[in-house]
């Protein structure tokens, strides 16, 4: 299951993903059979911070930087895409 925050208008701007494996959320609920992968969308100029943010969360694992789509596809895992937009706490 994939789920996109991000509108298709959305999705031109904030072209860059950043994340990795939630290991809170992998193993139950909507990732019951799987992993779940959280990702966070954010525009180009704004990499560097973002990824410095999710690098230092301690439930998030195996962190990478993506252009346009998260890698992660597989039916049995879930997928988040969440967005970075102007008061996020990435941006700080």
């Amino acid at each position: 299951m994939k789920q996109d925050d991000r509108t298709e208008e959305q999705k031109k701007e904030y072209t860059y993903l950043i994340g990795g494996r939630d290991s809170c959320l992998s193993g139950w609920g909507l990732a019951s059979n799987g992993s779940s992968y959280a990702y966070w969308a954010c525009k180009p100029e704004d990499v560097d911070k973002v990824l410095s943010w999710v690098s230092k969360r301690s439930d998030i694992t195996d962190v990478g930087v993506y252009r346009n789509n998260p890698p992660y596809k597989a039916s049995r895992h879930h997928v988040h895409v969440y967005m970075v937009e102007d008061g996020h706490p990435a941006l700080s």
